[in-house]
């Protein structure tokens, strides 16, 4: 019996949509398909996704809470330029959160955990090696919550969350960068080898090291000092 509530039922189909476009235009503002300062016209997404204009509207304001998408007065939405100020805060931010993450896996994480975290190490290897960038990141963002929950930091890694889009945006530049591809992975063995020795502060050490270095890397290209690969690319 209805006692003239509105309904709470879940419309599948239509959320599924709406998920599955969120997912195609950050991934193609991640890949930059869509570069820093581009206008995001609805009419065109439109046509691009396959979607209906709310449902477009919707994503752009999914993604303007992101960080990904700005809206300017007089111009609309647009792919939203990174600033090295912003880049900075982000990545000491990470230091911060993943020390510290690091240093409680080192304590507390089990045999199973670093097991984990190893096969994430291999897809990221694998991901690498076939050029497959949305592989390296979806097994690089899984890596960083392995590491961060096994220590029991799960509000940490919900802080990290609600940077995971310009987190991911930034690593997207990083592990296209010219020998990121071995560098990368060479690092984070680094820090699961100091997890595994249950040494807190050598893991602490080489995570830091590893952010240092990928902030560094990060505003390198930002700058446009050094190129991407364009090698490395989202699957279609």
């Amino acid at each position: 019996m209805s006692d003239g509530s509105p309904s709470l039922k879940v419309d599948r189909e239509i959320r599924t949509l709406r998920t599955l476009a969120l997912e195609k235009l950050r991934d193609a503002i991640v890949s930059m398909q869509f570069k820093p300062g581009d206008r995001l016209v609805e009419r065109a997404l439109v046509e691009q996704l396959g979607v209906s204009r709310t449902v477009v509207r919707e994503v752009l304001r999914h993604l303007e809470t992101e960080g990904l998408v700005e809206n300017i007065p007089h111009q609309g939405p647009m792919v939203a330029r990174l600033t090295d100020s912003t880049a900075r805060q982000i990545y000491e931010l990470r230091s911060i959160l993943e020390g510290s993450a690091a240093r409680a896996c080192a304590e507390s994480a089990s045999d199973q955990d670093f097991a984990s975290l190893d096969a994430a190490l291999q897809d990221i290897r694998r991901g690498y090696e076939q050029h497959d960038i949305k592989q390296v990141l979806d097994a690089t963002t899984r890596f960083y919550e392995i590491m961060f929950l096994s220590g029991g930091k799960d509000v940490a890694w919900d802080i990290v969350q609600t940077l995971n889009a310009r987190i991911t945006y930034l690593r997207a530049m990083t592990i296209s960068s010219t020998g990121r591809n071995k560098n990368g992975p060479t690092e984070l063995e680094r820090i699961l080898a100091a997890l595994r020795a249950r040494d807190a502060d050598q893991a602490e050490a080489t995570c830091l090291a590893h952010v240092k270095e990928a902030g560094a890397i990060a505003l390198q290209v930002l700058r446009q000092e050094i190129p991407m690969d364009k090698a490395m690319t989202f699957p279609s």
